[in-house]
């Protein structure tokens, strides 16, 4: 028997419809200034951390293989039947941001709308509703108040 904590994952999930709606924003109407600069930056780092967290949450209820980093943890949701091609490659891409935006933030150019930023609001909901999809054929539907 898994234990899933659908509760932690629907939290998480909670979280895109803000995200998507920050980088649908950013990218309508970008010019480039510091503070859309900022935005966008932070809503690339909530999308990695929501997507990574969520795939955390699915790879230890299902007691898969344990993820040595941020891509593996892609790969093996990937690998399981989560997430479809088409969805895995673009996430793949944007876990390999984490570094340069945490770490090597310094370096960032927030003047320039990055190539992801338009693409990720679609590849969220998408991510999200495959996650749903997964979940619900594994375990069966959503537990009521999640």
């Amino acid at each position: 028997m898994y234990y899933v904590n659908r509760e932690q994952i629907e939290l998480r999930l909670g979280a895109v419809t803000d995200i998507v709606a920050g980088l649908r924003r950013i990218s309508a109407g970008w010019n480039g200034d510091l503070l859309q600069g900022l935005v966008q930056e932070r809503c690339l780092h909530l999308a990695i951390e929501t997507v990574t967290d969520v795939g955390s949450y699915i790879i230890d209820g299902f007691i898969m293989r344990d993820a040595s980093s941020y891509e593996d943890i892609i790969g093996i949701i990937h690998e399981e039947g989560v997430l479809e091609d088409t969805v895995f490659n673009p996430l793949m891409e944007l876990v390999v941001l984490r570094k340069p935006l945490v770490q090597e933030y310094f370096h960032w150019d927030r003047t320039s709308l990055h190539p992801l930023t338009p693409v990720l609001p679609e590849l969220l909901e998408r991510f999200a509703s495959s996650v749903h999809d997964y979940l619900n054929k594994e375990l069966g539907q959503q537990p009521e108040g999640v």
